[in-house]
């Protein structure tokens, strides 16, 4: 690479051309702007200026090399305008969750993207562990996990917490539901939907819950957003945290039955320790907050 205070001073020289008004315009001695044209040269392996008398031309090498110095100064330029802009409504931002949480924040998401139409949002569901390793390479910029990772690299502020829910139709609010009368339902299973078994109809029904492999499936699907849907048509029950169920579009014809003992999972925005955050990342981790104010 070239020394770039070299290339800065032979491209000043080729603008104003003149060694001595170059070394007035740079604060530098004539002999300096000398030193430094020298050493580029060196650096190139080539002449890049002939002399006539006190003026001089350009060689071929001289003009590519003060192409690439002004093509350097505008990249500069617009570094330092990107940098000093920091705009909340321009550039992109990355943000992972799980699969529930980011029903909720989505569409709360949206009028900020409307509002800046050179902003660009990714917004992923993903595993707990894949959040992790997301954060530590630095793919997100934000995320949600159940619990504060404790890493060296990574800082966490909890956010709250939201109740793992027992969903049925919204008929059957009023109605006591023993383990006996959820089996006679059917569960909608999901991909989490065992491992919430295990959580809350274990701690609600100990003599009888039989493990998530023994339990009578009425039907699955891996769509989040879909998970609701049967239950909301009265078929079956399923387990959800609060945030997929606040953010079924039909969530009035859901009840979450109130069971004995309840169950919460922990809501935690992590980032990388030290980073500091663009404008616009700020704002993303304001409007998750705001999210995840709805879960009280």
């Amino acid at each position: 690479m070239f020394n770039a205070t070299w290339l800065e001073t032979f491209s000043t020289l080729c603008e104003i051309g003149h060694f001595t008004h170059a070394a007035e315009r740079l604060n530098m001695t004539q002999p300096g702007v000398s030193q430094h044209l020298r050493k580029l040269e060196q650096q190139v392996g080539q002449a890049l200026i002939s002399r006539l008398g006190k003026s001089f031309t350009l060689t071929p090498a001289g003009e590519a090399v003060f192409a690439l110095g002004l093509s350097r100064r505008a990249e500069e330029k617009r570094l330092r305008d990107a940098i000093e802009a920091d705009d909340r409504n321009a550039g992109p931002v990355h943000i992972a969750c799980s699969g529930s949480f980011a029903m909720l924040l989505y569409p709360i998401l949206l009028p900020w993207m409307r509002a800046g139409p050179d902003l660009s949002v990714h917004l992923e569901a993903a595993p707990q562990a894949e959040i992790l390793a997301g954060l530590l390479d630095g793919r997100f910029d934000l995320g949600v996990l159940g619990a504060d990772p404790d890493h060296a690299r990574l800082e966490a502020k909890h956010l709250g917490r939201e109740e793992l829910c027992l969903v049925v139709p919204a008929d059957a609010a009023d109605t006591p539901l023993s383990f006996a009368d959820l089996e006679a339902r059917g569960f909608i299973a999901h991909p989490d939907g065992y491992g919430y078994a295990d959580d809350l109809l274990r701690l609600n029904f100990p003599d009888d819950y039989p493990g998530a492999d023994r339990l009578s499936v009425r039907g699955s699907i891996n769509q989040i957003g879909q998970i609701p849907a049967p239950v909301a048509a009265g078929i079956g029950y399923t387990l959800l945290p609060r945030s997929g169920v606040e953010a079924f579009a039909n969530k009035a014809s859901l009840s979450v039955y109130q069971l004995p003992k309840r169950r919460w999972h922990e809501l935690w925005l992590v980032m990388r320790r030290g980073r500091c955050l663009s404008a616009r990342a700020r704002h993303a981790r304001d409007i998750i907050q705001e999210a995840a104010g709805q879960l009280r």
